[in-house]
This record gives C-alpha cells, structure tokens and sequence, in this order.
C-alpha cells in the first residue's frame, strides 16, 4: 500500500460520510484508490494541518485546534495523525 496504511483507510471508510452524502468507496481497495485520485495527504499533527491549509490559501487566521480537528476534510487517526481529504 501507498502512504494510506490499513488504519487509515479504515478510518476513511468509516468516517467518509461526514465529508460526503453518499459513500465514495466501500472497500480498502476502493478507498485507497480513491484517496490516491484526490491526492490526499496524511500528516502529524493539527499544526501540520493548519500549515497544509495555509499552504493550499485557506484563510484558518482565528481557528483553533478545534475547529480544524472537526472540519469535514479532516479526519483524525487513531494513531494521532490526521488524514486530509479535499472533496
């Protein structure tokens, strides 16, 4: 597998309604294919997060921890990384 280990894409499965109406996969497979086609990132921590949105123009001035943690393109691992998919 690529940078989306077995947690991660079970996350991803799990969670993927919060970001989408209707599920984008159904399997490991489909999503890791998936996640590889919106070139989704995984990173560290929540300061990576915010420095990820920075860099992609997101205005996150005034947001905290928080907040990032809960919006819809984030999804936090149970390992304590977070995954970053932009629907």
């Amino acid at each position: 597998m690529s940078e989306y280990n077995e947690v991660c894409l079970k996350t991803f499965l799990k969670d993927q309604g919060k970001l989408f109406d209707e599920p984008v996969a159904g399997t490991l497979e489909e999503a890791e294919a998936f996640l590889e086609d919106c070139m989704a990132v995984v990173v560290d921590s929540l300061a990576e997060v915010r420095e990820y949105f920075e860099e992609e123009g997101v205005d996150v001035d005034g947001l905290d921890p928080e907040d990032l943690e809960e919006a819809s393109e984030v999804f936090a691992l149970p390992d304590g990384r977070y995954l970053i998919v932009e629907g």
